[in-house]
Order: C-alpha cells, then structure tokens, then sequence
C-alpha cells in the first residue's frame, strides 16, 4: 500500500516513535506534554516574527509509522545570512518509502518558502536536542540527548544528505574521576574575595537561570550554531527546570555580584521517561518520587564562561565544584550533551576529565 501522509495530527507524532521502536531501544520521548507546548503555536520560538513550524506522520495499513518536522527559525537566518530550513523529529523504521515521502513533504514545505537548503535534525533548536546518531547506539541517551536508529544516515544519503557538522556527546565516570587540580591562576580566583558562589536554591532557581541565560548568550556567541536567545525563549524552554533541577549539582560563579560562568547540571531524568512512557498518568508522581531516591545519573546540560574571563582560570574553579558536588550527592554518571568537532577547547577539557565517549552523531544537509 502507498504512503499516506497526514499534517498535524499530533496524537500520531507522539506514538510514532513508540510503534517505530518499540520498548526495548534505547530512545526515550520527550514528556508528552512537552512535546505538545514545543509544537505548538505559542512556542515563542516561533511565533515572535522568528519562523514557522509544520510537522507531519507517516501512515500505512492503518497503522502509524513515522514522522518528521520542517521549519525555519528566521532569527538564525538573519543571524547567519542563510536561507536554511530544517528538519526534525525523524523517526521512521527501516523503510525506504516511509523515509523518502517524510523527507520529501519537509523539503517541499521549506522550498514553498523560499528557502535554498535544509539540515537536521533540529528538535528544534540548538538549545534542544540535534544531531544524528552515528556510532554508539548500543549506549542509553541521557535528558536532552539524541538516540536515532543505525539505518537513519542510510536513508538521509539515499535521499541526498550528507554529513555537514560532527558532535561527540560524552560520560564520566564519577567513581573513577578525578575534580581537576587547579592551577596557580584557578586557584588565585578561589582565593579571591571578589569571586563567590551564588547560592542555588528553590527560591533563588529563577534567578540563576536568568543569570545562566546571560553566560549562556556571552559565551557562546562565536558558536556556529547558536543565535542568542531572549528571556521569554529561554524560560519556555526550561519551563520545569525548578521541579527536577538539583540545586546540590549546578553553580553559578559571580565576580563582585556580577555572573561570569556557570555550570548547569540535573539528574538524569530518562529512566523516569521510559517508565511512564513520557506520559502523565495516577502514578506519575510515585514514578517521579522513586526515581529521585534511586537515580545517580545526572547531565551537563550546558557550561559557559564569558568571553572577558576565558582562558583565566575560571572554567576548572567552577568544574571542580561541579564534580566534587556530584561524587558527595552520590552521582556515579556525568553525561554531557554535544560538543561540535571544532571545538577543541572543550574536547580537551573533556579528555582531560577522563571522559569517554558516548555518541556521535551529524547532522545531514542538502541543497534544495
């Protein structure tokens, strides 16, 4: 039977995956509730002048078995002076029809759009998770990391992609890891009355974040793939972030009440996901309770230091709290969300720690 394709039916996007994978893979949905808020209209990402967003299921026999995204992010477009739509989302099983119809449907909606190419995935952002995965799939995703199937590159280069950017994501064992020693310079900032520690609490959460959004845009201004992002995007994005954020985990360093750097970690809330199948149910709550006494694996969801204060020390001052943090709360896992191949500061930093990595993943570009 042919390929059906259906627009918007979001109940359909969400089991996707679930009837493409099924329980025994590694991939791990994003809450369905999240889902829903990321999709739709309201995310300011897209609805402040930035883009649009369309997304779509593919069907067969009845029965659903695939989806993808396309969109536009104007500001990246302004940003960058491109004209690049994206895709994203792309789960399909090993069928060449359900790929090539799912891909097709999300370059003609960026052709009728004026734009020149298209790259993914994008799940939506670079804030949110990208990347193909492209060696390593045998290992379990942490929060905000991709996991795709091995034969996904197969179908993007049948249909005409090729690998544009390679990340490595990371995991340190915390029982075998070593908080770095800190330098003469490292250790004259942890000496400085200037420098302190901004407390992390539930009260203080949003103020932090505020501050991490701040380091954030400063530090990774020079970042191919990052266009700045404004306190309305940032907060949507990290809407829940006070609910499953341990505060014991995270640091922001100030310098005379200034935020210089910061590293923002939470415990690793996938297990919980999968128990549930990212859905709200009566025993949420109880999943989430136990899940928080069991878990001790926690993610680095992003570190940033800004640009006047690189290269001085700052970055191991607030590493080492960071680790020594987590080996005392009891983590034993530290995974790290993606660093781009060019970036050969933070692989360093990262070979150094004694990480190893996790998976490596591409995105997938073609000129439309």
């Amino acid at each position: 039977m042919a390929t059906e394709l259906r627009q918007g039916d979001f109940e359909a996007f969400f089991a996707a995956p679930f009837a493409v994978y099924g329980r025994g893979t590694p991939y791990v949905s994003p809450m369905k509730s999240d889902l829903r808020r990321f999709l739709d209209n309201g995310n300011p990402f897209f609805s402040k002048g930035n883009g649009a967003l369309d997304f779509w299921t593919a069907h067969r026999d009845g029965r659903v078995l695939g989806r993808i995204t396309a969109h536009e992010h104007g500001a990246a477009n302004t940003a960058f002076a491109t004209r690049r739509g994206y895709f994203g989302y792309l789960d399909v099983p090993d069928d060449a029809a359900a790929a090539g119809a799912l891909l097709a449907r999300a370059e003609a909606w960026c052709r009728a759009r004026g734009l020149t190419e298209i790259s993914g995935n994008f799940d939506l952002t670079a804030m949110q998770q990208i990347g193909v995965v492209t060696d390593g799939y045998a290992h379990a995703p942490y929060t905000d990391l991709v996991w795709s199937p091995p034969w996904l590159p197969g179908h993007l280069e049948a249909n005409g992609y090729a690998r544009s950017f390679g990340m490595t994501t990371f995991e340190v064992d915390l029982t075998l890891a070593q908080a770095p020693e800190l330098k003469p310079k490292s250790q004259a900032i942890l000496d400085d009355p200037d420098f302190a520690f901004a407390p992390i609490s539930r009260a203080t959460i949003p103020q932090r974040m505020e501050e991490a959004r701040v380091i954030l845009n400063a530090s990774f201004a020079k970042n191919p793939m990052f266009v700045p992002v404004s306190a309305e995007e940032f907060h949507f994005q990290a809407k829940d972030m006070k609910w499953v954020m341990d505060p014991r985990i995270s640091a922001v360093l100030h310098h005379r009440g200034e935020p210089v750097a910061c590293i923002i970690c939470i415990p690793d809330l996938n297990p919980f996901l999968k128990r549930t199948g990212s859905r709200m149910g009566v025993t949420t709550p109880w999943h989430f309770v136990r899940h928080r006494m069991r878990n001790r694996r926690a993610v680095l969801i992003f570190s940033g230091v800004v640009p006047e204060w690189q290269g001085r020390g700052v970055n191991p001052v607030v590493l080492r709290r960071v680790i020594l943090a987590a080996q005392n709360a009891g983590y034993v896992r530290l995974g790290n969300t993606w660093i781009g191949d060019a970036n050969g500061a933070s692989l360093a930093q990262k070979a150094k720690a004694g990480a190893r990595p996790l998976h490596r993943l591409h995105l997938f570009s073609k000129d439309l």
